[in-house]
């Protein structure tokens, strides 16, 4: 049988990620790769509870057909714990974040539609957007995310502007990045400015280790903005359940995609995690999840120092769960992650989350999963494979010829 595909699926491809993931499968190796959180932080007792109760209470209808919307009393709870003033009637339950991005591309994104990222961005996003066949536009970024000048510069005009603008503002992913008051405001006046809608992907939020982050595009930018939200990094990523905050103008057509997509997202999900949430349960877990999270992101920063040679550089995330390190130029990350695996560490290699130009020279470390003495050994690991590297791109420096 000759199966003839759609001119999209020839757009769609595998996550690095998700590839790089099953080289971790292999007996001993020290994963600095997968966004997983750690699943010291699942609430497994509260769920075990809340199943027994949602069972026995609510049981036919956790396990029936359901609104397209989502459950009830979930989508208050998630409007009532937003920084800002939110309907229930704008809150959308997902199956995971994930499906709100897909969402987002399926009824803004025609074929040859410009939209702009950050650099780099989230290459779920990139996987999400892709099929449809947009113009992705990298702008400019810095260690406070988007720069609106560039932003500004690219937005465009008439036919030409950007569908949207797609940012993470608080501790991004790959770069575990934060964007400042001052850079949200900007970025915020330049969207109204020049009427480009903002998508606002938030998984990481309530992760933060020493101060919450600034308040969200959205709750600056109501009728121009999208906002996208997670319960896998707070509770538990195996539910696949998000939401999505959409002004009411266009609300509709997502949830028509969304019923075109999988109808709604589990009954009995939803349930048990509304039933978890009783009670204020988040307020007293989270903190738990950032103090974890902050004593792995300190073992490693320390580590880093201890063992990477001169000319590699890194940030101090101030919340998530990932770091974005710099190698000096020329030494390739995609070439060296087989030499690292070797020595039975794994990390992601940066070129993936660029939507044109790559830097090579990057890679991404999570620091959730891994103990402090995995930390220790799979850091000394990488930096000895470095080092190796640095020391032969030196070699090749040397042995090239002169050009007079």
């Amino acid at each position: 049988m000759n199966w003839t595909l759609a001119a999209r699926a020839e757009k769609m491809n595998p996550s690095v990620i998700r590839e790089i993931l099953k080289v971790t499968e292999k007996p001993g190796i020290i994963s600095f790769a997968g966004g997983l959180p750690s699943p010291k932080t699942f609430p497994v007792a509260e769920f075990r509870a809340a199943c027994e109760k949602v069972l026995t209470e609510d049981g036919p209808a956790s396990l029936q057909y359901a609104a397209s919307e989502g459950y009830g009393p979930l989508r208050e709870m998630v409007a009532a714990g937003l920084p800002w003033k939110v309907s229930p009637s704008q809150v959308l339950i997902t199956t995971g974040s994930q499906q709100g991005l897909d969402l987002i591309a399926k009824i803004l994104i025609d074929q040859g539609s410009r939209i702009l990222v950050e650099t780099p961005t989230y290459l779920g996003a990139l996987q999400a957007f892709t099929p449809m066949e947009p113009r992705a536009v990298a702008v400019a970024s810095d260690d406070e995310g988007l720069r609106a000048d560039d932003f500004q510069a690219k937005a465009g005009q008439g036919a030409e502007r950007a569908r949207f603008a797609y940012l993470l503002p608080n501790f991004q992913n790959p770069t575990g990045r934060t964007m400042s008051e001052a850079r949200r405001a900007a970025v915020v006046a330049v969207a109204q400015e020049t009427g480009v809608p903002l998508v606002e992907d938030n998984p990481y939020g309530d992760l933060w280790f020493d101060q919450p982050p600034p308040a969200p595009l959205t709750a600056r930018n109501r009728e121009g903005g999208v906002y996208l939200g997670s319960f896998s990094k707070v509770l538990a990523p195996g539910l696949r359940l998000g939401f999505m905050v959409a002004p009411p103008g266009l609300y509709p057509k997502l949830l028509q995609a969304k019923q075109a997509a999988d109808l709604h997202s589990p009954s009995f999900n939803q349930r048990m995690v509304a039933q978890v949430m009783q009670d204020g349960f988040l307020g007293r877990h989270v903190p738990t999840i950032r103090a974890l999270y902050k004593s792995q992101r300190d073992h490693m920063l320390a580590a880093l120092e201890r063992e990477m040679p001169e000319g590699v550089q890194w940030n101090k995330p101030v919340g998530g769960m990932f770091l974005w390190v710099r190698l000096p130029q020329g030494v390739d990350a995609v070439a060296l992650l087989p030499r690292a695996v070797e020595r039975n560490v794994a990390f992601v290699p940066g070129a993936a989350f660029y939507a044109d130009t790559p830097e090579t020279h990057t890679m991404r470390l999570s620091f959730v999963t891994a103990s402090h003495s995995q930390i220790d050994t799979g850091i000394a690991a990488l930096a000895q494979t470095i080092r190796e590297a640095i020391a032969a791109l030196d070699t090749q420096r040397q042995a090239a010829p002169v050009q007079l």
